[in-house]
């Protein structure tokens, strides 16, 4: 199993590009099904039957893992035995017929105007060191202003930001490329940073590539992000739970309210499929909805209309 899979994964690394996220996700669940094989005595994954599927199935349920995550074990089965059945390794993919859990409707958390404005402003309300301040503000800023992940903004070079064209490279998922564009607040903190940065670079030496740097010079990490952001947060009275991908859905929805093109949003967020998209539409509607309900004075379902 261990020779397959590194052929399967390197397979994956050059023929589609996946990133290392992505990688590691394949091996976690298919070196979970392997063990399963060992404990269960079912042998070769080649030999592997629908229903061995079934069962392994079932072995997941009982451990009460979310729908989503039953959803990518199964495709990183159906992407394997795929491949299996391409090196004429297996007759036929036992993965395909496994029925994918359907999936909750859960739209994503966003923040309106006001609550996104009490989250940017609150690294000047801090006493923090001025160089984390300043960082900050621009990367606060930059992932309302783009709507990029935040993987895309840790993962910044220098040479990635144009502030001539204003904007930034935004490299996503499979390692592709896109403009990510800043608008003017976002623009003037970047441009207070790159300062910032310069100067930092010159008292001590640091990484030359990244743009977004650690107090010890080093590439600033996606989870030192993640951690600061959600302290900005609680402190501006949001709550838990706020994410810089919940920045990147509000950017979403606003640019949906404001009227922009479904289409255009996709590209902007690097999006492969439309539908992925869409689940901003539902957010919109909702919130048409409950302006109406609040708004209109006939609104109230209960009232009976004479």
């Amino acid at each position: 199993m261990d020779e397959l899979l590194d052929r399967f994964l390197l397979r994956l690394s050059h023929e589609r590009n996946c990133s290392a996220h992505t990688l590691d996700s394949y091996s976690r669940d298919l070196r979970q099904f392997a063990a399963f094989l060992d404990e269960s005595d079912a042998g070769d994954p080649c030999e592997a039957t629908h229903l061995t599927m079934r069962k392994y199935l079932a072995f997941l349920r009982a451990r009460q893992y979310s729908r989503r995550t039953l959803a990518r074990k199964i495709a990183s089965l159906r992407s394997f035995y795929k491949f299996l059945l391409q090196e004429g390794l297996v007759q036929s993919n036992p993965a395909k017929a496994v029925r994918t859990p359907k999936q909750e409707k859960k739209l994503p958390r966003f923040l309106d105007r006001t609550e996104v404005a009490a989250l940017l402003c609150m690294p000047f309300e801090l006493d923090i060191p001025p160089f984390v301040k300043i960082r900050d503000v621009a990367i606060l800023e930059m992932l309302y202003s783009t709507g990029m992940r935040v993987s895309e903004v840790q993962g910044l070079d220098v040479e990635d930001v144009d502030f001539f064209s204003e904007r930034v490279i935004a490299r996503g998922k499979g390692k592709k490329e896109r403009y990510a564009w800043l608008g003017g607040p976002a623009l003037k903190a970047a441009q207070n940073y790159a300062e910032a940065r310069e100067l930092t670079a010159l008292a001590k030496r640091v990484d030359a590539q990244a743009f977004f740097l650690n107090l010890r010079g080093g590439r600033l990490s996606a989870r030192s992000i993640e951690r600061s952001l959600g302290k900005y947060a609680r402190l501006a009275g949001l709550g838990a739970g706020v994410t810089p991908h919940t920045l990147r859905h509000s950017f979403a929805t606003h640019m949906l309210d404001a009227g922009a093109d479904l289409r255009v949003v996709q590209e902007m967020l690097g999006h492969e499929n439309l539908s992925t998209t869409q689940i901003y539409t539902h957010l919109t509607t909702e919130r048409l909805k409950e302006v109406y309900d609040r708004a209109h004075p006939r609104a109230h379902r209960e009232e009976n209309v004479q």
